[in-house]
């Protein structure tokens, strides 16, 4: 989800206005099957959150402003709508491209990197820059969902508080970071994500 997510940034709309058109365009044919098992996983996931949370994490993790929620062009009405939308589409995909050997229907359990818990929301409290109720909402997906979930939201949320207010990291917060994604066996890239923040000063 946080992959796709990336994908709407300030342009995302070249990919069509509509943000079904603009999730299509990034959930192409020759995408990796896993890609797509894990954006329909997270989103059943994300399912477990009230649909205003949802909302607040979607837009704290994307450059898509609270229009997005608008139903006017983008066709989203709420968070809860939007994850069955994508869930729809990663079905769509799955049937479409014939894939051998993934059950759509299994999702992760409900605790993937569960013993990282106490260090996930000691990470989203350390992170001040984002906004108290983000932090809040990104605590609470902790619980309902997954802490590894929570953490790769967290990650998109600093990396849009970066991006767009010149937040920065401290090299030894970056470490800590990337302590935690080893530990949750991450690949490269999801950590990375946020290197530009780290302040070399």
């Amino acid at each position: 989800m946080t992959w796709l997510m990336s994908q709407f940034h300030e342009d995302w709309s070249h990919n069509g206005p509509a943000a079904v058109a603009a999730a299509e365009y990034h959930l192409w044919d020759e995408l990796d099957p896993g890609a797509v098992v894990a954006v329909r996983h997270d989103a059943r996931l994300l399912r477990r959150l009230p649909s205003a949370t949802v909302e607040a994490l979607w837009q704290a993790g994307t450059a898509t402003g609270p229009a997005f929620f608008s139903g006017g062009p983008t066709g989203v009405t709420s968070g809860t709508q939007w994850m069955d939308t994508l869930i729809a589409l990663c079905d769509d995909w799955l049937a479409r491209n014939a894939v051998d050997g993934v059950d759509p229907s299994d999702a992760p359990g409900v605790t993937d990197g569960e013993e990282m818990a106490d260090a996930v929301l000691a990470e989203i409290a350390a992170a001040r820059f984002v906004r108290d109720e983000i932090r809040h909402d990104l605590a609470e997906c902790v619980g309902l969902c997954t802490p590894d979930l929570a953490f790769r939201l967290l990650l998109r949320a600093m990396a849009e508080a970066g991006t767009g207010h010149g937040s920065t990291l401290s090299p030894g917060h970056y470490a800590r970071l990337e302590q935690l994604g080893s530990a949750l066996h991450y690949g490269e890239y999801v950590v990375d994500a946020v290197k530009f923040m780290v302040d070399q000063d």
